[in-house]
């Protein structure tokens, strides 16, 4: 679990249609995350978006322009942890940007998982 203090903001924005080795890039990254214990993810889908071709893409436009939507994975780690992370991540991105930026974590709790 977090502590409060300070930590870093990581957004890592990659295409859904972009491979990778053994699946799409972002469920590869999304499970490297879970595998490296960090704190939690989020995986964010965008209703449009564009890159630096400035080509749009929305989730209501033409067939053409559902294609190549972006994708956004963010999560909040010490700065220790994102340090130790960055270069796995970084070899892992083929295509997209990762960016961090410092915050503060003020509170961070959890309760128990319900029971079924």
């Amino acid at each position: 679990m977090l502590h409060p203090g300070p930590a870093k903001k990581v957004t890592i924005h990659v295409n859904e249609d972009t491979a990778a080795q053994h699946d799409f890039l972002y469920n590869e990254i999304f499970a490297f995350l879970l595998d490296k214990g960090v704190a939690g993810a989020s995986l964010v889908r965008p209703q449009a978006g564009f890159g630096f071709h400035h080509r749009v893409h929305q989730a209501d436009g033409d067939l053409a322009g559902r294609e190549h939507m972006p994708v956004r994975i963010e999560f909040i780690e010490s700065a220790e942890k994102v340090a130790s992370l960055m270069p796995a991540l970084c070899e892992l991105l083929v295509d997209g940007l990762i960016e961090a930026h410092d915050t503060t974590i003020y509170k961070a709790t959890a309760t128990r998982e319900p029971s079924l």
